[in-house]
């Protein structure tokens, strides 16, 4: 009788312990009560169960610490619940890897951020690049020392992040198909104030299978950052963009002068489009004429080089206008026109912009022109650093005191060809991509 008594009492004990929730088609990462099925990566900061949540501790001297999944995973779509102390920044893990090759064995990948300073929702390329899609005010979705909501879908090359419902993230990368999911709880970097501080997570439910039908809708309200080279996502596409450069061959582009020869020094490689410095190439443009346009061309300018996206550019000599490529370090046209107009991301000559100070000098940067009418836009990597009217006597004036001064109709027309610059140095291309407004 006792031993029947004592199974009773075990039985009652485990219906009221905190158990995982079932949901039909999802698989329960997290049981409610142990942690099985993970392990501590990174630092020593602790991880405990508590009332069916798995606590992380802030502890010091620890570095950045990681409870990961033993499991694996590619496409899925992951929900979970967490609650974050005050001035603790945390996150989570997908498709993550720690290899012991790889600098000593760190995490490293995707990380959904759980910061309520500001970057809620954002991902960081953990021990690698860095920011990779970083949303502004996505902390407005937040509840700030409540329980929320996070779903992340990652399916193939696609990576969207909602909290509370809210879209803080919507990327396109091939860094990593597949890795595990971790938890994170952050180095506090000696801040005695923080030490013991925690966050919690519960009810962490994964799907894998039968994805489609669970996908959320598109999304609309925030940017979608897009990593993969000279590809165009669903989105992009329904609305309205196109690739100007199709990351193979010069289809699409001809030589400015008839008499030019292009493959002298216009070079198709793995994805970038590269000019050979000194080759006598000379500039070429798109075969197709524009008007109103969106244009983005990410580049890379190698030191000291001088190069140019020309815009408003016929065929029967007109100039057109010039988002300038420069090294503002390096080259001597940094130094000459007036009050910096030949500097990185000016109108060349005529209206000066402070693109070095938004620019990674020697790597990727996203070049993007906006025309509407006559008005125009220059942005470098999402900061818009000039824009200006064409026509009127402002412009005349400008115009007046720029070496294009004597230039019969400077850029005058409706529209006309997007224009690559060979000024005789090394420059790379890539993500040619334009719409049509």
């Amino acid at each position: 009788m006792k031993k029947l008594f004592l199974l009773a009492l075990f039985a009652v004990c485990m219906m009221c312990a905190p158990q995982a929730q079932e949901r039909e088609g999802w698989t329960a990462l997290f049981n409610g009560r142990n942690l099985n099925g993970w392990t501590r990566l990174g630092g020593k900061a602790q991880y405990k169960v508590k009332d069916g949540a798995i606590v992380g501790v802030s502890t010091l001297g620890q570095p950045n610490t990681f409870l990961a999944t033993k499991a694996e995973y590619g496409d899925f779509i992951l929900e979970l619940d967490f609650k974050v102390d005050e001035g603790v920044n945390s996150g989570v893990q997908i498709r993550s890897h720690s290899h012991k090759e790889y600098r000593n064995g760190v995490v490293y990948g995707y990380q959904c951020e759980i910061d309520p300073s500001g970057n809620m929702g954002s991902i960081y390329d953990e021990e690698r690049r860095g920011w990779v899609c970083h949303q502004p005010q996505t902390h407005k979705a937040y509840r700030k020392g409540e329980w929320n909501k996070m779903r992340v879908e990652a399916v193939s090359n696609h990576i969207r992040v909602w909290i509370n419902g809210e879209p803080t993230a919507d990327m396109i990368d091939e860094a990593d198909a597949r890795g595990f999911i971790a938890l994170q709880v952050h180095d506090i970097h000696g801040d005695k104030s923080k030490s013991g501080s925690t966050v919690s997570w519960r009810n962490i439910f994964i799907k894998t299978t039968d994805l489609e039908q669970e996908l959320s809708a598109e999304i609309t309200a925030i940017p979608q950052i897009n990593h993969v080279a000279n590809y165009l996502s669903k989105r992009e596409e329904q609305a309205g963009w196109t690739l100007l450069w199709n990351g193979k061959d010069m289809s699409g582009w001809k030589s400015l002068d008839p008499k030019g020869d292009m493959s002298k020094g216009w070079t198709p490689t793995d994805g970038e489009l590269i000019i050979k410095p000194k080759s006598g190439a000379g500039d070429i443009i798109t075969v197709k004429k524009y008007h109103d346009f969106e244009l983005s061309i990410d580049f890379k300018i190698t030191k000291g080089a001088n190069s140019g996206i020309k815009y408003f550019i016929s065929e029967n000599g007109s100039i057109g206008c010039e988002f300038q490529l420069l090294d503002d370090e390096n080259h001597p046209d940094a130094k000459m026109g007036f009050n910096g107009n030949r500097r990185l991301g000016s109108l060349y000559d005529i209206i000066p912009a402070a693109g070095w100070k938004h620019a990674d000098h020697y790597g990727w940067n996203t070049a993007r022109i906006v025309v509407r009418g006559n008005k125009v836009e220059h942005w470098l990597n999402g900061v818009k650093i000039l824009s200006y009217e064409k026509g009127g006597h402002m412009w005349q004036a400008l115009v007046s005191h720029s070496k294009f001064a004597k230039v019969n109709n400077f850029a005058g027309g409706d529209g006309g060809h997007i224009l690559l610059q060979d000024h005789f140095d090394k420059v790379h291309f890539r993500n040619l991509k334009i719409r049509e407004l």
